[in-house]
């Protein structure tokens, strides 16, 4: 591949980095994509073998990023249905205040959704606050997939130049 289309993957990894961040764009789906790609320029076995262990990092992210988090919340006693209206605000915030609204509709529904259900100021913000480790925690996992899978490619760009 040309010095031209490796710095255009890594440009469409970076955006995928910052979609992972703020959820604007599918980031990790970038990311893999991108590498994806360049294998399929660059052929053969090295860089196959870089797409293998870049899409095991992305695979084993996006288990662990939904399985650990919610099994933390279901720990805490956070019900599925008080995380899907917040998810459901969160969406609507989004389109409502660009970026930011996500954030702030997400926190908004999962405490109106606890306090309208339980009718409880203390639990209500305890299930936020566990809400919003969660989702970090679940963004924080997807990130570290996608760095894992980022490197690795460094490394075959690297060894296949």
């Amino acid at each position: 591949m040309s010095a031209g289309g490796i710095v255009l993957v890594a440009l469409v990894i970076a955006v995928g980095l910052v979609g992972i961040i703020v959820p604007i764009l599918p980031g990790g789906i970038l990311v893999i994509a991108a590498i994806g790609v360049w294998a399929w320029v660059e052929g053969g076995a090295a860089a196959w073998g870089v797409f293998g262990i870049a899409a095991a990092f992305f695979a084993a992210a996006a288990v662990i990023k939904y399985t650990w988090p919610a099994r933390r919340m279901r720990d805490a006693q956070v019900r599925t249905s008080v995380l899907v209206a917040g998810a459901v605000v969160g969406v609507v915030g989004f389109f409502v205040i660009p970026v930011v609204g996500l954030l702030i509709g997400f926190v908004g529904g999962v405490f109106a959704a606890e306090m309208a259900t339980r009718r409880n100021l203390a639990r209500a913000w305890a299930s936020t606050m566990h809400a919003i480790k969660g989702v970090a925690l679940s963004v924080g996992v997807e990130l570290t997939g996608a760095l894992l899978a980022t490197v690795t490619w460094a490394v075959g760009v690297y060894l296949t130049a």
